[in-house]
């Protein structure tokens, strides 16, 4: 089984841990008073990869759930070591969340040489909020990444399958890995 440390990164008040709670199933509420989160969470659970092609589909997830202030910068090398994905969450509502997206993909997906499925964009509705489907002013090199609409009071489930489907991506990538680390050693 492999495990994925996999990070939660965006902007403050983006929901960042409404959705790592949404798909840890740490809890079933969706909304509530803002108490953003200080440094980092993780929150460990086992997940059904989707699309993998490693037969063993089934991964050790860890969801590094980081706070969007930049006041815990100093820790952010400390939490990317190892990482092997990153969820770059945004408010499609707040227009300066399309402007910040670009420095967190640039802090923790290409300081890391992360390839681009191993990064998921998350354009997160709170609840109440009118979500629209219209196309998003993305940076070239963000619109190259594979994009979720989250809505969990309308559409929970297919943000979860989104994930899992994520996380095929992230497997694959782990398994590419390991047999060229295999390779090196026997040759």
């Amino acid at each position: 089984m492999f495990k994925a440390k996999v990070l939660v990164i965006g902007p403050s008040e983006s929901g960042k841990t409404v959705l790592a709670n949404f798909l840890s199933d740490t809890t079933e509420t969706v909304g509530g008073e803002y108490n953003p989160t200080q440094g980092v969470r993780i929150l460990e659970f086992e997940s059904q990869s989707d699309g993998s092609t490693d037969q063993d589909s089934a991964c050790e997830v860890e969801l590094w759930d980081c706070a969007g202030d930049f006041k815990f910068e100093s820790c952010w090398p400390a939490i990317m070591k190892e990482s092997c994905g990153v969820v770059i969450v945004f408010n499609p509502d707040i227009p300066s969340h399309l402007k910040e997206i670009e420095t967190w993909h640039s802090l923790f997906v290409s300081s890391q040489g992360l390839q681009e499925a191993q990064c998921l964009l998350v354009a997160h509705h709170k609840p109440g909020s009118a979500a629209e489907d219209a196309r998003l002013p993305l940076a070239s090199h963000l619109s190259r990444l594979s994009l979720v609409r989250s809505n969990l009071e309308d559409e929970p489930e297919d943000v979860r399958r989104a994930f899992c489907r994520y996380l095929g991506k992230i497997v694959d990538t782990l398994s590419e890995s390991r047999e060229r680390e295999e390779m090196s050693i026997l040759t």
